[in-house]
C-alpha cells in the first residue's frame, strides 16, 4: 500500500471518549494475516463495530450515520496502546481515517502512523475534552487538520496548535514511506558508493 502524503484534511470527525483503546479493539488479532486490499476495511474495530452474527452494532459510533465514513477520529487517552501491530494503522487507514487527535497515543502506533500516511495529533487533554464535547453535542461536525501550519480548526473560533516531530512532519506531507526515504537520498548514496569504489584500497 503505497504511502499518501497528508497535507491538509477538512473531514467529519467522529469522537470516541473511552481510554485506552489498544491495537487488538483497532484490529483483532485474528485478521493479522489478512492480505491487504478491497474488503480490508471490515476488519477495523470488528468486534466493537459487528455483534456474533456481522450484523453492525448501533451503539458504535462509526455505525451512527453522522460519523459514517469519518475522516478524523477525536480519541481519549492513550489511543492504540498494546501490542505493535502495524496493521492497525493499516485499518484505520482502510476505513478512511486519515487523522487522529489524542492526548497521548502508544509509542509504536505514532511512530507506524507516520511511517504509513496517518497523522497523530497530540493536543492537552483539556482541548481533547472539549472537542470530545463538540461532537457528541453535534454529530457530523467537521474539523480542519493543517499539517504544515501545524493547526487544528473547528466551527466559530475553536483553534488548536499541535506539535511534531520536523522529520515525521517531512514524511508525511511528502508522503515518504521507509523505502520512498530512503530512495529520496539515491543521488547521494549512489555519489558515496562512486567515490568509495574510486578510492584506493583501505584509503
Amino acid at each position: 500500500m503505497a504511502m499518501q502524503p497528508f497535507t491538509a484534511l477538512d473531514a467529519v470527525a467522529a469522537p470516541m471518549p473511552t481510554p485506552n483503546i489498544d491495537t487488538d479493539q483497532i484490529l483483532p488479532a485474528r485478521f493479522l494475516k489478512k492480505p491487504l486490499g478491497p474488503g480490508y476495511d471490515k476488519y477495523g474495530f470488528a468486534d466493537l463495530r459487528f455483534d456474533a452474527a456481522g450484523n453492525e452494532k448501533p451503539d458504535f459510533v462509526l455505525n451512527n450515520p453522522p460519523y459514517r465514513g469519518a475522516g478524523i477520529i477525536v480519541a481519549a487517552r492513550n489511543f492504540a496502546t498494546g501490542s505493535s501491530r502495524e496493521a492497525a494503522v493499516y485499518a484505520l487507514l482502510a476505513l478512511g481515517v486519515r487523522c487522529v487527535i489524542a492526548p497521548s497515543f502508544g509509542d509504536i502506533f505514532y511512530s507506524n502512523s507516520t511511517k504509513n500516511g496517518l497523522l497523530p495529533v497530540i493536543l492537552p487533554e483539556e482541548a481533547v475534552n472539549r472537542l470530545l464535547a463538540l461532537l457528541a453535542g453535534k454529530p457530523g461536525t467537521k474539523l480542519a487538520v493543517d499539517l504544515a501550519a501545524q493547526t487544528v480548526t473547528g466551527p466559530g473560533d475553536l483553534a488548536f496548535r499541535f506539535e511534531i516531530d520536523a522529520s515525521r512532519k517531512m514524511r508525511l506531507l511528502e508522503g515518504l514511506d521507509d523505502i520512498q526515504l530512503t530512495l529520496k537520498y539515491r543521488p547521494e548514496i549512489e555519489a558515496f558508493e562512486r567515490a568509495y569504489a574510486a578510492a584506493p584500497f583501505g584509503a
